[in-house]
């Protein structure tokens, strides 16, 4: 009895399947609930901004400084992958839709220096490297685009990413998020000799990370107004990343109605 319950139980899923597959035939590029998978390469650039207060000694009078990049940065580079998620109607030749989407890589940056710095003015911490890698970003966007022809989509998206960063240098390493508005444009076209509700993507996707607070990195305590008492920093950066990817168009939600 079991079985015959399992097995009324598969054919209806698979029933229910096959309606949907049937009437997401011909879905046009981004049309319907689709999936996708990507990989590509990102690259950016980081500015940090680095203030200290009497770091040197107690003893001394020193009143610290502050160190900045306004002109250029460190270069963020690396390769990364991920998926989308998401549903768009096509009206006529407009496109409209909703997506998010999650990606993991090694995009990430290094200083290096081959004499040892000071991070504390009372002990011997001390680093010659300092390195940031971006773990995973994900976020929200809206899209709307143009259908060029029945097999082509070109859109440009809106939204807000957020990224996990590690930050590591010798006997530390510590988690920070930064996130801002994030924008993009991508061209979508139809495999049909392979499936009418496969398509290919190819895109850029652009991300302004805002101006993202960092104190007290290690054993160094935050700055403040009295002696010898540690660093404020700031980190203002961007990425740009570079995509191709498969996704697939797969139910209707209309169907339901």
């Amino acid at each position: 009895m079991k079985k015959i319950k399992l097995l009324i139980a598969g054919v209806a899923v698979v029933g229910l399947m096959s309606s949907s597959i049937a009437s997401a035939d011909g879905f046009a590029p981004g049309e319907g609930l689709y999936l996708g998978a990507f990989a590509g390469v990102g690259t950016g650039i980081v500015q940090p901004k680095v203030e200290t207060t009497n770091t040197l000694s107690a003893t001394q009078d020193d009143q610290g400084g502050t160190f900045e990049a306004t002109e250029g940065g460190l270069g963020l580079q690396g390769i990364e992958g991920g998926g989308w998620i998401g549903y768009g109607y096509k009206m006529g030749n407009l496109y409209a839709g909703l997506e998010g989407e999650f990606a993991a890589g090694d995009v990430e940056f290094k200083l290096t220096s081959d004499i040892d710095i000071s991070m504390h003015p009372t002990n011997s911490e001390t680093v010659r490297e300092v390195k940031a890698t971006k773990d995973w970003t994900g976020g929200a966007f809206g899209r709307v685009g143009y259908y060029v022809n029945d097999d082509t989509l070109f859109s440009i998206r809106g939204g807000i990413l957020v990224s996990e960063f590690d930050v590591s240098y010798t006997g530390y390493s510590e988690t920070f998020y930064g996130g801002g508005p994030s924008m993009g444009a991508s061209l979508t076209s139809r495999i049909s000799a392979i499936d009418p509700n496969l398509s290919v993507r190819m895109g850029m996707v652009y991300t302004d990370f805002l101006t993202a607070p960092v104190s007290g990195l290690g054993s160094a305590s935050p700055a403040s107004s009295g002696p010898n008492e540690g660093v404020n920093s700031e980190i203002t950066g961007s990425a740009l990343s570079a995509r191709i990817g498969l996704s697939y168009s797969f139910l209707d939600v209309n169907s339901f109605f």
